[in-house]
């Protein structure tokens, strides 16, 4: 009995497809085991990785909350017992949301996050913070009351003198709430889910070894500041030492 013959489109022609190419650009970039892992290093339970997961929880709970208010709109959120306890939740998550990201990115600067070719980890961190300033500044201006216009008036003096009042109108309801509830999310989303990403591929970064110094401590990016010593941690099991630098 003899074997099929292969199609004349099979497999080797199929590896040059640009989907091929894409799922293995894929798989080597993020590997499921670092997607999804088993083992951490022990170092991942300081407070300062748990503000940033906070941070994460939050920003689900903002999406969660806003989403229920855009459903029923602005009079429901202002005359419904409920509607105003929903809006009650999207604003102190917001106010969470910034409070934890605040102490993260602290936290990440002093420890020098950027070491061992984590730039773009900690650029997409600190963009995140920044397009997240303009979508909670575009949710005051839709709260649809006196607050918001008092807001509005106020701040398209200075946006004017800016020259960006041409095309951002701080007194545009519609172009706010739009803002606000599309592009702004989608971004904010976007980039804080790249930073995900980027930590799962990097790793998190390792504390200065003792007698390590800011200016020599993998400044150059390459990681020569990691610590050589690693715990890691696995589920179930008792911290266990591994040697070695750090991914």
């Amino acid at each position: 009995m003899t074997a099929p013959p292969v199609p004349r489109h099979g497999r080797a022609s199929e590896s040059a497809q640009w989907t091929a190419r894409a799922r293995r650009a894929a798989e080597s970039a993020f590997p499921p085991e670092r997607l999804l892992p088993d083992r951490q290093p022990a170092y991942l339970g300081s407070w300062v990785y748990v503000f940033g997961v906070i941070s994460v929880v939050s920003l689900v709970w903002v999406i969660t909350t806003g989403c229920v208010l855009a459903l029923f709109g602005p009079t429901w959120w202002h005359t419904s017992s409920v509607g105003l306890f929903f809006n009650s939740m999207h604003l102190w998550s917001v106010e969470v949301f910034f409070f934890f990201m605040v102490l993260h990115l602290w936290g990440k600067f002093f420890m020098a996050a950027w070491r061992g070719k984590r730039r773009l980890t900690w650029a997409t961190g600190v963009i995140s913070f920044v397009v997240s300033i303009a979508a909670a500044f575009t949710g005051y201006l839709s709260q649809q009351n006196f607050d918001s216009q008092w807001i509005s008036t106020q701040a398209k003096d200075g946006i004017n003198a800016t020259g960006a009042g041409a095309f951002w109108n701080v007194l545009n309801f519609g172009q706010m709430l739009m803002w606000h509830i599309v592009l702004l999310p989608i971004g904010v989303a976007a980039i804080v889910g790249l930073h995900i990403l980027l930590v799962r591929r990097r790793g998190i970064v390792p504390p200065f070894e003792v007698g390590d110094h800011a200016d020599g401590a993998g400044g150059d990016g390459d990681g020569s500041g990691d610590v050589v010593g690693t715990t890691t941690l696995e589920v179930g099991t008792a911290p266990t030492v591994e040697r070695g630098v750090s991914a």
